[in-house]
């Protein structure tokens, strides 16, 4: 499966990551799932709910995700993938986010270091729940998500 992101939201989610360096920042990603891809709509960013250890632990509270679930329905799309950044970290999965990953949700990490958007890298939970795997990521500009729109799908 490939997760489809738009550079205007990649924008957007790299916005918030800086501004929340230099803790994680973090958000849900909207879109919809077809034909072995899924095209994501808009991110939503969130604050930060981790009590303690925000550096490099995040949350989203059930009350964030719920929310989100709501919008994603309203609009007919899905919560399809979950992101957060790795302050002056690599764009992996971190034994935490292992152990915190849910089945089906792509995971997208982007590392900030010194508060410069670095890797942006995409992962999905393995069936078997051991590891998460690298899920491929395609980043489209501007003109390939409007030659995309005229296209029948």
């Amino acid at each position: 499966m490939t997760l489809r992101l738009r550079a205007p939201i990649v924008e957007r989610m790299s916005e918030h990551v800086r501004r929340a360096y230099p803790e994680e920042g973090c958000g849900v990603l909207l879109g919809r799932e077809a034909g072995g891809s899924r095209e994501v709509e808009e991110a939503i960013v969130f604050e930060n709910q981790c009590e303690d250890s925000r550096q490099n632990r995040y949350l989203i509270s059930p009350e964030q995700f719920l929310a989100a679930e709501k919008g994603a329905r309203a609009r007919r799309l899905d919560v399809i993938g979950i992101f957060h950044s790795h302050p002056d970290h690599p764009a992996r999965p971190s034994s935490y986010d292992l152990e915190h990953a849910w089945p089906y949700y792509s995971y997208v990490i982007v590392s900030v270091e010194e508060g410069r958007i670095g890797e942006i890298r995409c992962w999905r939970l393995a069936d078997d729940r051991s590891a998460l795997e690298a899920e491929p990521l395609e980043i489209r500009s501007e003109t390939d998500t409007l030659a995309m729109d005229g296209e029948d799908r």
